[in-house]
């Protein structure tokens, strides 16, 4: 088998909806559309449609290659596997309780904005590269969308959670002295060919940034690394180096975690596939491989179909779409940034300072792209502004309570469809992304409540999650230090 596929080896990098309803223009002159039809009945069906039984998805998600430059791997979301699939009610519950958790891990590593490291082999190593909002499961844990690889030779299929808001790629192995429960059986690296466990000199171990130094005696020292967490979880094992399958292409020497001892909430998944902009990335790591270059396409909520996950410069559009540039944070260079100038609201511009979007030399604020938040957070000025701004142009709907971080919500019960305003976010230098009415207004029960899918945040850090990124192709060229929308939908 391995004779046939494609092979790329990875080691010296670490040294160092309708299309209709998706506008994107870059000329901020232009006029934007200043309504869409949101269609309530068939959101709502989807509500109660959206499950898909785990032995289908297991054969379904299986990676897919289409050439030595471009390989892909189909994306699902969490919702898919959920044991409340029945009861929309509670999967938006758990939904946003994931959340209030993963933005007070995001803040917290830009606030400590820095890595503790313990000297020796003996010091204890906190590190923020995971969360266990991200290292977690299809059922009681988190993680938004999932991916399904092999490990070693031959594989060993996987599902693993995908962050762009982590720099790790981890995977429990055996033998193992306090593991978790996953859907699959446990990798065994003594059933793998390729497992090679990084020795203490070597310089992966060295430029780690997760290393806790060597463990062992003699001739059998090897590279430990351990990830400790802020509610007392943790994982730790040993750095190796590694082979993953994507469908027929076989990435060599890709360094891992390999986790024999685990605690906390990483149920379900195996373990983490991290692209986010940091050095021991799998983006990172794969190097001219990729030419740091991805892109993937979160599925709408209900849809049938999975989304995507695409590595290599031959995912990249052509045309068409809508380019603006990364920003970098020196303090957490995991996460990408993207310049935000503004807001919109039935096609105007709404007013809010510029500067309340911005990155600050120190690395404060600014915008930051993530998979794993799901509802966009603007600072508690600027959303206040903007929800006005969209309250004032929905008087003629039917206004429903709260729901939890929702202050905005609306009964649409016995509606087919409603005119709403549309939104938009304004980039910095022009572009204007005007996003699908499902993207901001989703249902939060069974029985027609909907509400607009932002919150504040007291943090000056805004981050637009994945339910505004559904269903628009999210493509990012870190070479040329930009990132694009569209023109693909999914």
């Amino acid at each position: 088998m391995m004779t046939t596929g494609i092979l790329i080896t990875v080691v010296a990098m670490l040294l160092f909806p309708p299309l209709a309803t998706l506008t994107a223009t870059a000329a901020s002159s232009l006029s934007h559309p200043s309504h869409h039809i949101l269609d309530v009945q068939e959101i709502l069906h989807t509500t109660t449609s959206s499950h898909v039984p785990q032995t289908q998805l297991f054969d379904h998600e299986i990676s897919e290659s289409d050439d030595s430059k471009r390989w892909k791997l189909n994306l699902v979301h969490r919702d898919k596997l959920s044991e409340h699939h029945g009861d929309h009610r509670r999967r938006v519950e758990a939904r946003l309780k994931r959340d209030v958790k993963r933005v007070a891990f995001l803040n917290s590593r830009i606030g400590n904005g820095s890595y503790t490291a313990g000297g020796g082999g003996g010091g204890r190593f906190e590190v923020e590269d995971f969360g266990s909002e991200v290292v977690s499961g299809m059922q009681q844990g988190s993680g938004e969308y999932f991916v399904r690889i092999g490990v070693g030779s031959p594989a060993q299929s996987q599902y693993m959670v995908v962050d762009s808001g982590s720099d790790v790629v981890w995977v429990q192995c055996l033998p193992c002295k306090q593991c978790y429960q996953q859907s699959d059986p446990l990798f065994d690296p003594a059933n793998s060919a390729s497992f090679t466990a990084v020795s203490c000199g070597s310089a992966v171990c060295e430029h780690a940034e997760t290393a806790v130094g060597c463990r062992g005696h003699g001739g059998g020292r090897w590279c430990g690394y351990e990830v400790s967490y802020g509610d007392g979880s943790y994982t730790k094992g040993t750095l190796a180096l590694e082979t993953l399958t994507f469908g027929n292409t076989f990435i060599q020497k890709v360094a891992i975690g390999c986790g024999h001892r685990n605690q906390g909430l990483f149920i379900g998944a195996a373990g983490l596939l991290g692209i986010g902009g940091g050095s021991m990335s799998l983006v990172s790591q794969l190097g001219g491989a990729s030419d740091g270059a991805f892109s993937y396409c979160l599925v709408s909520r209900g849809t049938g179909s999975p989304g995507s996950l695409e590595f290599g410069r031959e995912s990249l559009p052509t045309d068409s779409a809508v380019w603006v540039p990364l920003l970098r944070n020196s303090r957490v260079p995991t996460f990408y940034y993207v310049g935000l100038s503004g807001l919109g609201v039935g096609g105007v511009q709404v007013s809010i300072p510029e500067p309340i979007f911005q990155l600050s030399d120190m690395g404060h604020g600014g915008v930051v792209m993530d998979t794993g938040t799901a509802v966009t957070r603007l600072p508690t000025a600027a959303y206040t502004t903007f929800r006005d701004a969209f309250i004032s142009q929905t008087t003629n709907l039917p206004r429903a309570p709260p729901v939890s971080m929702f202050d905005t919500c609306y009964d649409l019960n016995g509606f087919v469809t409603v005119q709403v305003p549309t939104v938009s976010f304004y980039f910095t230098g022009g572009p204007v992304l005007t996003l699908p009415a499902r993207n901001y207004l989703i249902p939060v029960n069974d029985v027609g409540t909907f509400c607009f899918a932002f919150a504040p945040t007291s943090s000056g850090l805004s981050i637009i999650g994945n339910i505004q990124q559904e269903g628009i192709q999210i493509s990012f060229d870190s070479t040329n230090g930009r990132m694009g929308f569209g023109p693909n939908v999914c």
